[in-house]
């Protein structure tokens, strides 16, 4: 493929370090970043004291800045596990905004792993938060996680990581549809991976976004921790490991728009951090790029 098809991150910055005034070093995984209507960023993600400990991940981190660069400010924990609710971790949060509020889609777990947890809690600040009184919004697996939701066409879709049954096998993208972001319909698959196992894989963190009449699907780690690989199709519920379009040195990337265009950022364990960069994708055609809701 040529190389003006090939999407592209230039070099990473670090605009916010969980460490800061900290005793002991923190790291940020899986995250999301949103601005709201004030036009302060919020960024949202796993936290934990290195070192890694990925099931006793119990709060989401949340800090605020008012230029996505940064500074950032730290704030108190957005969420805090609930065995009540029957959580066990906290991982992947992801949030919109949508009719006057927001929504903040999180992976819960649970002691059954074939059948993990995706919850829901909603706020009107971005700082209180209210899990949905109808318990999880689904159950998968294998350790069904990483949900991240946008809006195509009249309904709203979620694509998270899992495996092709959920028990295990081969790593997918799977999603499922909503009219109201609380009643989801049953799962179908975005994308199928060679790779076949039970747990961490390969199709981990789905970001899928818009740009020039194509889809992009972001998935990692690929081949290691810190790798992104980028999927192109021009149908945003079928993406083949033929289409590959390109490769992010980035950990639980996410894109985020600010400044008229695309950014994408980096995190994880033993990362100092979380890092942003700005994307390229290939300009064969009118930038016509969709603003995430």
């Amino acid at each position: 493929m040529a190389a003006r098809e090939v999407v592209k991150a230039a070099a990473f910055t670090r605009i916010y370090n969980p460490s800061d005034g900290e005793p002991h070093p923190w790291y940020i995984n899986d995250h999301t970043v949103i601005r709201d209507e004030s036009g302060r960023w919020n960024l949202f993600g796993i936290t934990h004291p290195e070192p890694a400990d990925p099931f006793d991940e119990t709060e989401f981190a949340h800090a605020t800045a008012h230029r996505l660069h940064g500074p950032w400010t730290k704030r108190s924990s957005a969420l805090t596990v609930d065995p009540d609710y029957g959580e066990t971790h906290l991982w992947a949060p992801h949030v919109i905004a949508a009719d006057g509020r927001y929504y903040m889609f999180y992976a819960g777990g649970g002691t059954d792993r074939t059948a993990a947890t995706i919850n829901l809690a909603t706020s009107t600040d971005l700082f209180r938060w209210t899990r949905s009184r109808a318990g999880p919004l689904f159950r998968d697996g294998y350790d069904a996680r990483d949900p991240m939701v946008l809006r195509i066409g009249e309904q709203w879709v979620m694509y998270y990581c899992a495996t092709s049954t959920p028990s295990g096998g081969h790593h997918v993208v799977a999603y499922r549809t909503s009219g109201d972001l609380v009643h989801w319909g049953e799962r179908h698959i975005a994308y199928t991976d060679p790779s076949i196992g039970t747990e961490a894989g390969n199709t981990e963190s789905p970001f899928v976004v818009h740009h020039d009449g194509w889809w992009y699907l972001f998935i990692g780690p690929r081949p290691r921790y810190v790798g992104t690989d980028v999927f192109r199709s021009d149908n945003p519920f079928r993406f083949r490991i033929g289409s590959k379009v390109g490769h992010i040195t980035a950990h639980a990337a996410e894109l985020v728009w600010d400044d008229d265009r695309w950014w994408i950022t980096s995190a994880g364990w033993a990362q100092g951090g979380v890092h942003l960069a700005p994307l390229t994708f290939p300009t064969s055609h009118t930038v016509t790029a969709a603003v995430p809701r």
